[in-house]
């Protein structure tokens, strides 16, 4: 039997399918393509989803997938442009519907921190920086929102 010839059913639930496709100049970087996407974020089609659940959803994805590429000397942080914001480190994120994502974590002093911003101008920076000398294990954000995204 042909794998690639696909009933009528199994086309529209593929297209329906949230997909990611990357190319790297090395074909052995660990990137997204062809992974699995989490069964909550993909039960639910797009169209019903606000903007800043989507956004949210798919940065969650991408968290995790660069979380799993650091060793555990390194923490995930959100890098910014324009201005002297710095960076981020990541602890936390979330969304208020429809279109608002935000991001809870701390700058490089330890300072609290938060950035709340809209979906239209969503741009992620994620940068690995050394974890905090006195935690034994690295805080890996990305892992507990995926986490979120297979619980319902």
């Amino acid at each position: 039997m042909n794998k690639d010839i696909q009933t009528a059913a199994e086309a529209g639930e593929a297209d329906a399918l949230p997909r990611c496709h990357e190319v790297h100049n090395d074909p052995k970087t660990p990137n997204m393509s062809g992974k699995s996407v989490p069964k909550k974020v993909s039960d639910k089609p797009v169209e019903s989803k606000s903007p800043a659940q989507w956004a949210y959803e798919r940065i969650a994805i991408y968290l995790k997938n660069f979380e799993e590429n650091l060793d555990n000397e390194h923490e995930v942080a959100m890098g910014f442009t324009g201005g002297d914001a710095g960076v981020l480190r990541i602890e936390g994120m979330g969304y208020f519907d429809p279109d608002i994502v935000t991001f809870y974590g701390s700058d490089p002093t330890g300072a609290k921190t938060q950035l709340i911003q809209h979906v239209t101008q969503m741009n992620v920076m994620l940068r690995a920086l050394p974890k905090a000398v006195e935690q034994a294990e690295p805080n890996r954000i990305g892992f507990r929102l995926a986490q979120d995204l297979e619980n319902d």
